[in-house]
């Protein structure tokens, strides 16, 4: 399909997702082990219908006006009578963080476009946990904390203009990494969120457009029964941001994403559940997730599972998902001070398209990130508590040894990939139980699997231009 312009999801599903919205309920029908799938999403949505008009609280859709006085003043007017629908006039409307409360559906509009402040002040700081690590961080553009039966929708755009953002890290990254601190940089450089769901239930986020994220897209954090349908994101305009990740589901339960279309510069639809000591700490998982009907265009991975995997990441069931240019179709990664399992996962009717490599796994996935190491010069006493945060230590260190085990990878096609597959554990944890049935792929070279235990192999179809064959090495019960 070509990359056009979306002017209207279900437009693009009409063209694209007819075919598959049949077959919903088929990877689940015979399985009692899926029998989770009919209860994720918001079960509860807001009802009242009174319409309180931002213009009515003195917003101006000029696009330069900033507006968060007046749009938060008609989303606490709606609350006040127990909910309603905050509604704009068609138009440009310039805001820093606006918070969302019980009730409210925020209703977005065809004709109207909320613009980002580029000013980090207009983004109040706020305890949140990012990247994996509970510690103060901006506020997103929009957000949702502790809250409940909320909604966003409409046909409108929410374009976060996080172009200097992206500058901001690029240029403090130059700096670090010289110093040896590229594993503090993506903390340090504060970049806002586009929206934020934290510690809440029964959220509804429904077909809106996001564009040019300043740092990830939606952040689904602590909550759980929430529903992503028919979202639009663009994030590659004007350049290539840093760490605009799409959709992250972290540390959550109960959520389900559908007919949902990504183009970002990092991972598109991740799971997430915390990072090393801190993510130990907070010991939460993100369970019970389905993804479906969804697309990825240019990105990080299709779906990835990590890095962040402290905590736990089980029971999750994507399938009718396609991927087109995507970096990595089907993408699990961790590190030696994670620690978390990664379990019964199930991966089905997946259509791929000039990715990278088509199945990755990895236990020690960039080292240079994912390992801290305060440099000479510095005084522990002296540096920012989210640096000693992430420079505690996993004790013991067995605790900080992920685990990838039963994972089902069926019906899958993909041409034009780079590599087959590459599936590397570690030592002292071997990837376990992996089962890959009616693949079939076409790539460059078939790659590699190392410290694995226990894979099966069902009509499994690899051609390759370089007519290699997957190279096995530290595995037991592992025959292609």
């Amino acid at each position: 399909m070509k990359n056009t312009p979306v002017l209207s999801f279900f437009a693009l599903s009409i063209l694209f997702l007819s075919l598959v919205r049949c077959k919903v309920e088929t990877p689940v029908t015979g399985n009692s082990a899926l029998a989770w799938v009919k209860e994720v999403g918001a079960k509860k949505i807001p009802r009242k219908k009174k319409e309180f008009d931002v213009t009515a609280y003195g917003a101006l859709n000029d696009g330069k006006t900033l507006n968060t006085k007046a749009i938060q003043a008609a989303i606490d007017a709606c609350s006040s009578v127990g909910g309603g629908i905050v509604t704009f006039k068609p138009g440009n409307y310039l805001t820093g963080s606006i918070y969302l409360k019980k009730g409210v559906h925020l209703r977005i509009d065809e004709g109207v476009q909320i613009l980002g402040s580029q000013n980090l002040e207009d983004y109040p700081e706020m305890d949140t946990r990012v990247a994996g690590i509970e510690m103060k961080w901006p506020s997103a553009l929009i957000n949702v904390l502790d809250q409940e039966e909320v909604a966003i929708s409409g046909k409108g755009v929410v374009h976060a203009q996080g172009k200097p953002f992206w500058d901001l890290y690029w240029n403090m990254r130059k700096e670090y990494e010289p110093k040896k601190l590229r594993w503090i940089v993506d903390y340090d450089a504060k970049r806002p969120r586009t929206l934020l769901v934290s510690r809440s239930s029964n959220v509804t986020i429904e077909n809106i457009t996001l564009k040019q994220a300043g740092f990830w897209t939606i952040h689904i954090l602590y909550s759980d029964h929430v529903t992503v349908d028919g979202v639009v994101i663009q994030n590659n305009i004007d350049g290539h941001g840093p760490s605009t990740d799409g959709i992250d589901i972290d540390s959550s339960s109960y959520v389900l994403v559908q007919n949902s279309d990504i183009d970002c510069n990092d991972d598109n639809f991740c799971l997430k559940s915390g990072r090393d000591w801190d993510g130990l700490r907070v010991n939460r998982p993100t369970e019970y997730v389905v993804i479906r009907n969804c697309i990825s265009r240019a990105g990080g991975g299709l779906i990835t599972f990590g890095s962040e995997t402290s905590g736990g990441i089980r029971h999750v069931l994507a399938h009718d998902l396609k991927a087109k240019g995507t970096g990595v179709g089907l993408r699990f990664k961790s590190a030696t001070t994670r620690g978390g399992t990664v379990e019964d996962i199930y991966l089905q009717n997946i259509e791929m398209d000039g990715v990278g490599t088509a199945i990755e796994v990895s236990m020690n996935w960039n080292p240079s990130y994912s390992y801290s190491t305060l440099p000479a010069g510095y005084s522990y006493e002296t540096i920012p508590d989210h640096w000693k945060t992430m420079l505690r230590k996993v004790e013991p260190e067995e605790r900080g040894i992920p685990t990838f085990r039963d994972v089902t990878i069926s019906n899958i096609t993909a041409t034009n990939a780079k590599k087959a597959l590459s599936a590397a554990g570690i030592e002292k944890s071997s990837v376990q139980g992996f089962v890959l049935k009616n693949i079939k792929i076409e790539a460059a070279t078939a790659g590699e699997i190392s410290y694995a235990s226990n894979w099966t192999f069902k009509n499994v179809s690899l051609q390759t231009k370089d007519n290699s064959n997957l190279k096995v090495q530290n595995s037991t019960n592992v025959t292609p």
